[in-house]
């Protein structure tokens, strides 16, 4: 596949680099990931580093989907692997340790967790989510070592590339300690994935494409794009109370989202490209429920303007200098 065309790229029937058409050029079946809580928490929550973590993060630590967090690591990982098999009777899996900040603790502990899940019948990989400012050198060396022996990615919040949006959502690190995070982990070549959020506090359509485009730039191998869910008992909910908040409409999300695929790099991976909240807990925007038409407008935009992830990215030669309409 030439990634510096005029013609329309295709990733299996995707006008982007899914992460199932990545999965499967890796392992040749279905891999889906097994969401875990191994019982971390946050230095922005407990006054290490701030207190209250970041205001649109849920009393889940964001890990809403995944195991019972007073449930062993195997017991919650053959709890939702088996919960995921019920769409995809035929898969491998790829154990994500999702919940907090999962590269707090000591090295001890952390090999003690991944190893454990590294173990069970089926696994391929790990994916680790974590902040920037937890990953310490001797974290940084046994996450090579990881790297050397299984499929391995490290997922990383940057959210926005806007300092003022950080401070507004208490993130309590700034864009340069992630760029030096991305710097860190690809000295190993291990794979990085960028997590953002569009529909932040304050932020324009212009604010969330240069996020976007940053991105774009940087030694990442993935990218997450989150819509902002405003959930109950989060501390947004008192800055959407204030008018500090509004959320982006359905049609509003999906131009964001072909406007920024069509910056990105063609092997960049898109782990997701939007996302839900448990019913009982989501505020809003309410929308966000519908996922799979969500999905699929995406889709259809994408095939309306005659586009494709990479079609206006920097590096392509071949690229259109106008933003298709």
């Amino acid at each position: 596949m030439n990634a510096y065309t005029t013609e329309p790229l295709l990733w299996g029937d995707k006008r982007f680099h899914t992460w199932n058409h990545e999965m499967r050029h890796q392992f040749g079946e279905k891999v889906f990931k097994v969401m875990l809580d191994a019982g971390f928490t946050c230095p922005n929550r407990d006054g290490t580093i701030a207190i209250g973590g970041c205001t649109f993060c849920s009393a889940r630590g964001s890990g809403d989907f995944a195991g019972r967090r007073r449930d062993d690591l195997v017991t919650q990982f053959n709890t939702i692997r088996d919960r995921q098999h019920q769409k995809w009777p035929e898969a491998k899996y790829i154990g994500y340790f999702q919940a907090y900040t999962n590269t707090y603790a000591p090295v001890e502990e952390l090999r003690e967790y991944y190893e454990v899940i590294l173990e069970q019948p089926g696994v391929v990989g790990l994916s680790i989510a974590t902040r920037p400012d937890c990953l310490p050198d001797d974290v940084i060396e046994y996450l090579a070592e990881l790297n050397e022996r299984t499929y391995l990615w490290v997922e990383m919040g940057l959210q926005t590339i806007h300092d003022s949006t950080s401070t507004l959502i208490n993130r309590a690190h700034d864009t340069e300690c992630y760029l030096e995070a991305v710097e860190k982990l690809r000295k190993h070549n291990i794979r990085t994935c960028a997590h953002i959020i569009y529909g932040l506090p304050q932020e324009s359509h212009e604010m969330m494409i240069e996020t976007g485009k940053a991105v774009a730039a940087m030694d990442v191998q993935g990218i997450k794009i989150h819509l902002l869910h405003l959930m109950r008992k989060t501390p947004m909910v008192k800055q959407y109370e204030a008018g500090l908040l509004r959320f982006l409409e359905q049609d509003e999300y999906i131009k964001l989202i072909v406007d920024t695929l069509e910056l990105l790099p063609p092997e960049m991976i898109i782990h997701r490209l939007t996302g839900d909240a448990p019913r009982d807990l989501l505020i809003g925007p309410m929308w966000s429920l519908k996922k799979w038409e969500v999905l699929n407008a995406i889709d259809d935009e994408l095939k309306r303007r005659g586009t494709w992830q990479g079609k206006l990215w920097a590096g392509n030669p071949g690229r259109i200098l106008t933003a298709g309409s």
